[in-house]
């Protein structure tokens, strides 16, 4: 079974590595939907997977580290395309969050990346 939580947060960046006249290039903000998925075996006695306040939990301190903050100022997000920001927030929540089987993180409504931990 899977289940999942959204988040939203708000950041801005600029894609370094885009030409000039790329508009991502100039900085600017996203209103960013992050998706988490778990997936394992009901409980038998709980009914759950796990508990949805135990997930936003887990997601609290990676919520800290990029709402309201420029991307590219944060280790590891120097280029926070959609693709890296997926594998980062994958890489710090995997360790607390074992049965993590992917992030999807949507830029825009119709833009994002789904990511489940392969390269």
């Amino acid at each position: 079974m899977e289940i999942f939580k959204i988040v939203r947060f708000e950041a801005a960046q600029r894609l370094p590595h885009v030409p000039p006249e790329h508009p991502c290039a100039r900085l600017h903000g996203h209103s960013y939907r992050l998706e988490v998925y778990v997936a394992g075996p009901v409980d038998p006695h709980l009914g759950w997977v796990m508990d949805f306040g135990d997930l936003r939990q887990a997601l609290q301190p990676i919520l800290q580290q990029l709402d309201h903050r420029c991307l590219n100022d944060i280790p590891g997000l120097e280029n926070p395309t959609s693709e890296h920001i997926a594998r980062w927030i994958w890489q710090r929540l995997k360790p607390t969050l074992p049965l993590l089987s992917r992030i999807v993180i949507r830029e825009t409504e119709t833009s994002g990346c789904i990511y489940d931990g392969r390269d």
